[in-house]
């Protein structure tokens, strides 16, 4: 199994970043341009489409306000298994650090999700804020 991690770095502070980010059937407004739409059906599914057209649909496990942390899981594509969590931690000086824990099965899915992955941080990073670099 893959395992990707992406640790996020943010200008804006850590409720402001779990607000939007627990916000899981708008997830396109922190993920945009690479999510194009997303809507939460009814059982926590949760419906995203990428820029490329693929649509995706993802149950979501669990949403931890106190640990500030979303787990969601794919249903559909390519996977034998992709299972996901972010957790927002505050950072220094009203920063935040947003970490991108992604598990996926068959391992030669790995380079499409981490590819995804970068794509969608630097999106997280425009859309709410970055003072520095992108860290794998």
């Amino acid at each position: 199994m893959a395992s990707i991690s992406k640790d996020i770095p943010l200008d804006a502070d850590a409720d402001t970043v779990w607000t939007a980010l627990r916000d899981v059937g708008n997830a396109h407004r922190i993920f945009s341009p690479v999510l194009t739409d997303c809507r939460l059906d009814p059982d926590d599914i949760r419906v995203v489409t990428f820029a490329n057209g693929l649509v995706v649909h993802e149950r979501i496990v669990d949403v931890d306000d106190d640990a500030r942390r979303l787990a969601y899981t794919v249903l559909d594509g390519p996977f034998a298994h992709h299972h996901a969590t972010f957790v927002v931690a505050a950072g220094p000086d009203g920063t935040s650090v947003l970490s991108w824990v992604s598990d996926v099965l068959p391992h030669d899915a790995a380079p499409m999700v981490e590819d995804l992955m970068d794509q969608g941080a630097l999106a997280a990073q425009r859309s709410l804020g970055c003072g520095a670099k992108l860290e794998s």
